[in-house]
């Protein structure tokens, strides 16, 4: 049928490929959006096969592969040799970042596989209204943040991103990176990769993006796209600290934007992180995307990578 072999490596050039196969199954989860495989690539090493319209993607960890749920008809075939691919290279995850509804039907398939929840990985959902209007009690706090950053800061401008400013952009993003020091810092550092890499090649990938502008400088910057026709994922959102309420600006100009056409906002996963986990749940999520990985349990021991996908 296939083999490891078959799978190539993911590159730009390869997007309309994926383009054209979302369009018929479009992802759901984030971490299968072509923008976030592509400028993560570095660090998750993807790898794709089309077959029988099943996209399938592999990542490697450690040198082991690490097969996500087939985006297609839903074939048994697909995941029973997924499964055995992974078997035979001494991975315990047969599959990886399995929603709901894919697990039940894996369960019929695989009756003697275990599935485990990975919280860390969980997409935050919200409605895109909630998020543009603020209207109501729990967002209290975050209207007051946003009202006092636009009474001390009269004069900012919001701006689409462009060829006239992505220059700019760059240079602030970098300007951030200073700040917050990312090399020190491991996800830090790959996190900034791939922010440049979406940057650099922004145009290519179809992206959208805000910069907001006080007294002349670009201090905070969003990037953007639709991840189906009723969800847009928010894929980073950075401010400078010397300005309170920027981040719940920048925040809210990009819900109004994404507002217009979808009525959610994916805004991605905490991977585990507790601040963001804090500042995620703080905008109310309407639902949370849940993920999970099937295991074999006789090769519990074999996989000690850590979770990346």
């Amino acid at each position: 049928m296939f083999d490891l072999d078959d799978f190539q490596p993911l590159k730009l050039e390869h997007r309309p490929l994926f383009s054209e196969h979302y369009s018929k199954y479009p992802p759901r989860h984030s971490e299968n959006v072509f923008t976030t495989l592509i400028s993560w690539s570095h660090f998750v090493k993807p790898y794709f096969l089309l077959r029988d319209d099943n996209l399938m993607i592999m990542t490697k960890v450690e040198g082991k592969p690490r097969f996500r749920m087939p985006l297609g008809e839903r074939r048994p075939e697909i995941v029973r040799r997924l499964a055995e691919i992974s078997a035979e290279h001494g991975s315990a995850f047969s599959l990886v970042l399995i929603d709901n509804d894919s697990r039940a039907w894996l369960e019929s398939l695989f009756p003697k596989a275990e599935f485990a929840k990975h919280p860390d990985y969980f997409d935050y959902i919200y409605l895109a209204p909630d998020l543009a209007d603020l209207e109501g009690k729990k967002y209290l706090k975050i209207r007051s943040k946003l009202n006092r950053f636009r009474k001390q800061n009269a004069g900012y401008t919001v701006e689409r991103m462009c060829r006239q400013n992505i220059e700019e952009i760059r240079k602030f993003l970098k300007r951030w990176c200073l700040w917050k020091d990312c090399e020190s810092d491991p996800m830090l550092d790959n996190e900034r990769l791939a922010i440049m890499y979406t940057v650099e090649h922004c145009f290519e990938l179809g992206l959208e993006g805000l910069a907001v502008r006080i007294n002349g400088d670009i201090e905070a910057v969003t990037m953007f796209e639709s991840l189906c026709q009723d969800t847009g994922v928010v894929h980073f959102e950075k401010a400078m600290p010397s300005f309170e309420g920027l981040y719940q600006a920048i925040n809210n100009e990009s819900a109004k934007v994404l507002a217009e056409r979808h009525m959610y906002i994916n805004r991605q996963s905490d991977l585990g992180i507790e601040g963001l986990r804090t500042a995620k749940q703080r905008y109310h999520p309407v639902m949370m995307l849940e993920v999970q990985n099937m295991t074999r349990p006789d090769l519990k021991a074999a996989d000690s990578g850590p979770v990346h996908y």
